[in-house]
């Protein structure tokens, strides 16, 4: 299994000549990757030009930060499954915390995931918890998070899900502040777990963990080669093409 680098830009940057200079400092790595793929989420608005930029670029794809659960219809401000796949979009970013602070539920989430897997997107669905207490609690929210995030998902679309396991309070910090490598290996098997409870351990064996909280060129390499996840899923240091890029030759030399 190829190791996956998210970049997930949010509401950056602010132009599109910006969006298409940090894209071309991240394909100049790109194009050397073999056992990595590196997967670019900016803002819609900026998909066009980015799909041209990326072109046939082996191992460097297009995704979106959300999308809904019809393709078409009277929704203000939504963008369908079909729309992201008829720009160039194979992958889609959904659940993330700083989407569900602003209101988006687990049903939401989980009609969200089904229609998208079921219109062959790669889906990144994004659980993690806001405090790690001692007492174990942690667990338990993100086992609810995780079922109730996947409970309308056919096993026959199992193939394209991807988890990213963000832990909101280490969201958005230092490299240092990430969660330790042993802990994440940890979660990753609790994570694997549960999917094997709801779809069986081969069906769950399938799908790749990512990792996501203060990752950065510091600890990327150590986060994948001992963390027990399969990539990372990348905030603001993937708008710097030089980290990026940094951390996608960490990724291809393990």
């Amino acid at each position: 299994m190829k190791k996956i680098i998210i970049a997930n830009w949010k509401m950056n940057p602010a132009s599109a000549k910006e969006a298409e200079n940090i894209l071309n400092g991240i394909k100049k790595t790109a194009v050397k990757l073999k056992k990595t793929q590196a997967v670019i989420c900016p803002p819609f608005i900026y998909f066009e030009n980015s799909r041209k930029i990326i072109g046939e670029t082996a191992n460097l794809f297009l995704g979106a930060q959300n999308s809904f659960w019809q393709n078409e219809g009277a929704f203000t401000g939504e963008t369908s499954p079909e729309m992201i796949k008829n720009s160039g979009g194979s992958y889609v970013i959904l659940g993330h915390s700083e989407r569900r602070a602003l209101g988006e539920t687990d049903e939401m989430v989980a009609r969200k995931t089904s229609f998208c897997l079921k219109m062959g997107l790669k889906t990144v669905v994004c659980v993690g918890e806001k405090v790690r207490d001692e007492q174990g609690d942690y667990l338990v929210f993100l086992r609810d998070e995780l079922r109730a995030s996947l409970n309308k998902i056919q096993k026959k679309f199992l193939k394209n899900l991807i988890i990213a396991y963000e832990p909101i309070w280490a969201i958005g910090k230092k490299d240092a502040d990430a969660m330790p490598p042993s802990d994440i290996h940890g979660t990753a098997i609790y994570i694997k777990k549960i999917l094997s409870e709801i779809y069986g351990r081969e069906n769950a064996s399938s799908a790749p963990i990512l990792y996501g909280g203060s990752a950065g060129k510091e600890n990327a390499g150590e986060i994948i080669k001992n963390g027990g996840v399969d990539g990372l899923l990348v905030g603001h240091q993937s708008l710097n093409p030089e980290i990026f890029s940094e951390m996608l030759i960490s990724a291809e030399n393990i």
